[in-house]
């Protein structure tokens, strides 16, 4: 009896992007390669949100300057949302955007001025897990990875340094276990650690600021 490979689903995707000529030109890279299934595109973060909320997409390309929320706002509000899509920011590699979406949550950054093949490969390894981030020196992260994380990522490092598990996470920060256990992956990345235990040391080795307490007092 012959045996039949069995090949992975495609990746939904779907893009935003202000400037037409370029939503044009990645549609059709993204229809081309057999790894990808194009959902949808939007010229709007709104327009993006609208769709991701009700249609089910594994990975979102989005400008950064996205009107009229923009990228950061956008990746804000999805990133607390169940099944939201792992996101990568398209833009200029000159810009603080990198840096910046990376803070902000994204799971990765690809230079508009790169490659089509660099972007078709962030996305398929943002899809695999992965948080690709290329222009960043990691040895600088690794120096300061507090620097990356978000006000909600560390509100979390702080509640989990005090041994809760992922569903008194959860009611502890008003999100899902769901959106716990994607923020949890972001952190250890961050973090490089492999665990739960690992980020608990992590905490109390370096004194985490911007937690609660200090939010409290703006």
């Amino acid at each position: 009896m012959q045996s039949v490979a069995k090949t992975a689903p495609p990746i939904s995707v779907m893009l935003a992007d202000s400037n037409s000529l370029v939503l044009s030109a990645m549609s059709e890279f993204f229809e081309r390669d057999p790894r990808f299934s194009l959902v949808a595109t939007s010229a709007t973060a709104e327009g993006f949100l609208g769709t991701v909320m009700r249609v089910p997409v594994q990975v979102g390309v989005i400008d950064w300057n996205l009107p009229v929320l923009g990228g950061a706002k956008l990746i804000e509000v999805l990133r607390d949302q169940e099944q939201a899509p792992r996101l990568v920011v398209y833009a200029d590699q000159g810009s603080d955007a990198h840096r910046a979406a990376m803070a902000a949550g994204a799971a990765g950054f690809v230079d508009r001025a790169g490659t089509v093949t660099g972007l078709l490969d962030t996305c398929a390894d943002v899809a695999a897990g992965k948080m690709v981030f290329p222009f960043l020196d990691v040895r600088e992260l690794q120096k300061d990875p507090i620097h990356s994380l978000s006000r909600r990522e560390r509100a979390m490092l702080e509640a989990l340094s005090t041994g809760l598990t992922n569903r008194e996470l959860s009611k502890t920060l008003g999100i899902s276990t769901n959106t716990v256990k994607f923020h949890l992956s972001n952190l250890y990345e961050k973090l490089s650690v492999k665990n739960r235990a690992q980020a608990i040391a992590f905490y109390y080795s370096n004194r985490v600021p911007g937690t609660d307490r200090d939010d409290a007092d703006e």
